[in-house]
């Protein structure tokens, strides 16, 4: 079962452990700033740069995925409560 919270984590409901509107904010804009680094390193021909920035960007990628995972777990535990980004 996915929950919206890791076991052993300081929180609550109520408090929540992490701001999960903005880590997906933020995850969502590193990979967009990883993805258009790698490709212009690609392009200029630093090979070693542009493998860096696409590993950042699939670890954004799956950050992402965990993210929406809790948020979905969230909204099971609490149907129709909107969170602000801060939340």
């Amino acid at each position: 079962m996915t929950r919206s919270q890791p076991r052993r984590a300081r929180g609550t409901v109520g408090h929540a452990y992490s701001a999960l509107n903005l880590r997906l904010a933020l995850a969502s804009f590193g990979l967009v700033i990883m993805a258009i680094f790698a490709v212009l390193a690609f392009l200029a021909d630093i090979l070693w740069l542009g493998v860096v920035c696409a590993f950042f960007a699939v670890v954004a990628v799956v950050d992402l995925v965990v993210i929406q995972r809790r948020r979905a777990a969230r909204h099971r535990e609490e149907p129709g409560v909107r969170h602000s980004l801060f939340e």
